[in-house]
């Protein structure tokens, strides 16, 4: 009756009803392998800040550094106060990778 299912249901754990490891794999998966995951840079402290702030336009569901024009480079007037214009690498991934302001 319901106590009898009430007891069952309060008896019954998660790990029982949820198979995790689906979700496991798809965890390891994506921070092992995807290359939207890096490894920190800590050389110091502010190293690893920086490296935590970093945004990239690049990777699966982005851009291409050859597809990507100038208007996708250039700073956009939504950044200010948000996308730091100036921390940004030289090269073919100029304004395709970028870092957040100070208080964004």
């Amino acid at each position: 009756t319901k106590t009898t299912q009430a007891q069952h249901l309060k008896s019954t754990s998660l790990q029982a009803i949820i198979n995790s490891r689906p979700v496991m794999a798809a965890v390891k998966e994506f921070f092992g392998s995807s290359p939207l995951s890096q490894f920190m840079d800590q050389t110091n402290p502010l190293s690893e800040i920086t490296h935590k702030r970093r945004v990239s336009a690049l990777g699966p569901g982005g851009l291409t550094r050859e597809r990507a024009g100038f208007e996708v480079r250039d700073v956009h007037p939504t950044h200010y106060g948000r996308v730091c214009p100036i921390e940004t690498p030289e090269g073919p991934n100029i304004g395709l990778i970028n870092s957040l302001s100070v208080y964004a």
